[in-house]
């Protein structure tokens, strides 16, 4: 049988999490320990504080724990940009005698990852960096490796950035992760009665979609979250998702109502590779 799909608010989604994440990884004390040092990641001291503003869109501590991500796991965190979950990973994992990579198009995309290396060392020299998706460029994330793999508002990168690298991110993702391995998505969401035809301009993509690609390559559903929601957000803009924050493209066109709607509406679905 399908695993049981939850669908939650903020507040919901952690008492939901919380007991799954429980029977999952061994005890109650082991879940509150991991919301603990999640917490703690969140308020460390290296966070740019530009990023922290941001939390009150992205919600990490709640994201991370409806993820059931701990301190000791072996994490992958895909394309991460200018590294805003990075600042969170790292010292959690670090923290935790854990392992991060973070993976991107080599060696590019991993760029303002490295600058975060050179600059502080202390926080993320031990980051393992690897190529994603893997074509031989550069290392990448061994086979059966991971507890946990991450992507930040990414797949219509992967689905739409040229080429549909789609099936095939889906595809690596499923063999780096171990066996009852969690993958977390969060993307922006197009709403399932509008035309598919936006998804390839828009950066909105519809839950369907992403569930779609990630049962193909073998991974079931075990969750939904409302944490990432922003009912505020119409989708229907000129220039897509960027006309939002952070990138507010409009520039100063009708700032004000784009910075009181906030960052996009984002679903946040958690699945597993079957133990089996």
């Amino acid at each position: 049988m399908r695993s049981l799909i939850l669908v939650a608010s903020s507040a919901i989604a952690l008492a939901v999490a919380a007991p799954v994440l429980a029977d999952h990884h061994g005890g109650g004390h082991a879940a509150h320990h991991g919301h603990d040092a999640i917490a703690a990641a969140v308020a460390a001291p290296t966070r740019t504080p530009a990023n922290i503003e941001r939390d009150k869109y992205r919600n990490p501590a709640e994201t991370l724990a409806f993820f059931g991500v701990k301190p000791g796991d072996t994490v992958v965190e895909l394309w991460p940009g200018g590294g805003w979950y990075t600042e969170i990973l790292a010292p959690l994992t670090k923290a935790g005698g854990g392992t991060l990579y973070v993976a991107a198009p080599w060696e590019r995309g991993l760029a303002r990852i490295r600058e975060k290396q050179a600059a502080d060392a202390a926080t993320y020299g031990a980051l393992r960096l690897a190529e994603f998706p893997a074509t031989g460029a550069g290392p990448k994330v061994p086979d059966g490796s991971a507890d946990v793999v991450l992507t930040f508002r990414n797949v219509h990168n992967w689905r739409f950035g040229g080429a549909d690298n789609t099936a095939n991110a889906f595809k690596q993702i499923f063999a780096m992760l171990k066996p009852g391995g969690t993958l977390g998505v969060v993307e922006h969401r197009l709403n399932e009665d509008d035309d598919a035809a936006k998804e390839e301009k828009s950066g909105y993509m519809k839950e369907s979609s992403i569930i779609a690609f990630a049962e193909a390559a073998g991974f079931e559903l075990a969750g939904k979250s409302e944490i990432n929601a922003n009912p505020k957000d119409t989708k229907d803009y000129e220039k897509g998702v960027w006309t939002l924050p952070p990138v507010l493209r409009e520039g100063e066109t009708d700032r004000a109502k784009y910075v009181a709607i906030g960052e996009s509406d984002r679903m946040t679905l958690k699945f597993v590779k079957p133990a089996r």
